[in-house]
């Protein structure tokens, strides 16, 4: 049987607060002065790789983008810039842009016109 605590500094801090709002679970700092959700531009060779996948889809054809240096942030921006720009759906999965469609062509296009390097990859 576990023992009762017999005051609040036996329970190791503080229990609840709302003088400074939410917390962050990680790093137990208000959520808008957060130091973990930071996300830094990931390492690489700073190549966009352009290509065309289908497989594990259900036969649906599927454009993705990978290796844009960029942030979170910044890479939703450019993520829903280029499903504007292409008129389809999409999504962003774990800094990976997938864009509906067969779309290739048209988002090398519009990559190189952002300035960034990208090249085709795959077949």
């Amino acid at each position: 049987m576990a023992k009762k605590a017999a005051s609040f500094a036996a329970l190791g801090g503080l229990v609840f607060s709302t003088d400074a709002g939410r917390h962050c679970p990680d790093c137990s700092q208000p959520v808008a002065a957060c130091i973990c959700q930071q996300t830094v531009i990931p390492a690489g060779d700073g190549i966009a790789r352009v290509r065309r996948e289908s497989k594990g889809r259900g036969g649906k054809t599927v454009t993705t983008i990978s290796g844009v240096p960029l942030a979170e942030d910044a890479l939703k921006d450019l993520a829903t810039t280029l499903k504007k720009r292409c008129g389809t759906g999409g999504a962003l999965k774990d800094g990976v842009i997938e864009i509906q469609g067969d779309h290739v062509e048209l988002l090398l296009a519009e990559l190189i016109k952002h300035g960034f390097k990208a090249k085709k990859s795959g077949g």
